[in-house]
């Protein structure tokens, strides 16, 4: 839907997963749209180089969000969570639902309590 407008579909995904959960790296994106990792990583970069998204290392990762400076911040996230909102509910289940753990579970610790 948005990628005429970006010229990627990519960017279009990542946009709409940055709403969701705020955060990301480059592999998680890449495994929750079941795509190539450098196409991934390439519009990381570019959007990383354009002031849209900022990003830090969480030990050897790096992780990207949104850059908080940047002037249209409010209208790209409304623009980019109108576009989730139009989405079938199976591909916003499938792609953009994430439920899986990110670290793992504590020694010990129940399963269910």
């Amino acid at each position: 839907m948005l990628e005429y407008l970006f010229s990627n579909k990519n960017v279009e995904k990542i946009l709409m997963y940055l709403c969701l959960h705020g955060k990301a790296n480059a592999t998680e994106l890449s495994r929750a749209f079941d795509s190539a990792l450098d196409p991934i990583q390439k519009s990381l970069r570019k959007l990383e180089e354009g002031g849209l998204l900022a990003s830090f290392l969480e030990g050897r990762t790096r992780v990207f969000q949104w850059n908080p400076r940047y002037p249209f911040l409010g209208e790209i996230q409304a623009l980019a969570k109108k576009a989730y909102s139009f989405l079938p509910p199976d591909i916003q289940e499938a792609r953009y639902r994430s439920a899986q753990r990110k670290r793992p579970r504590k020694t010990g610790k129940p399963l269910f309590k």
